[in-house]
C-alpha cells in the first residue's frame, strides 16, 4: 500500500514505541496485537530503524499481514493487519 492508502486506514490500536531500541518496538507490537480484533489494523510508531525489517518478518511468521510503513520526521508508522 502507498502512503495515501495507509493514511486512510481505520486503526484499531496504536502502539507508541518511539524512543525504545530493538527489540523494544517488536515486543510492544506483540503485546499490542493481543487487543486488536481479527482483521483489525495496528499502527506501530517506532524510531528504531530495525523495526522496518523486524515487523514484516514477525508478521509473516505469525500469520499477520504487513501493510506498509510511512517515514515521518524521526520515526516510522508501521501498519499490520491482524490475521490470527
Amino acid at each position: 500500500m502507498n502512503g495515501e492508502e495507509l493514511n486512510k486506514l481505520e486503526i484499531s490500536k496504536q502502539v507508541d514505541a518511539r524512543g525504545t531500541a530493538c527489540p523494544g518496538p517488536l515486543l510492544e507490537a506483540k503485546r499490542g496485537m493481543v487487543s486488536v480484533p481479527m482483521g483489525g489494523i495496528m499502527e506501530v510508531l517506532s524510531s528504531d530503524e530495525g523495526t522496518n525489517q523486524d515487523i514484516p518478518l514477525w508478521s509473516k511468521k505469525v500469520g499477520h499481514e504487513y501493510l506498509g510503513s510511512i517515514g515521518e520526521a524521526g520515526y516510522w508508522r508501521i501498519f499490520v493487519k491482524r490475521g490470527k
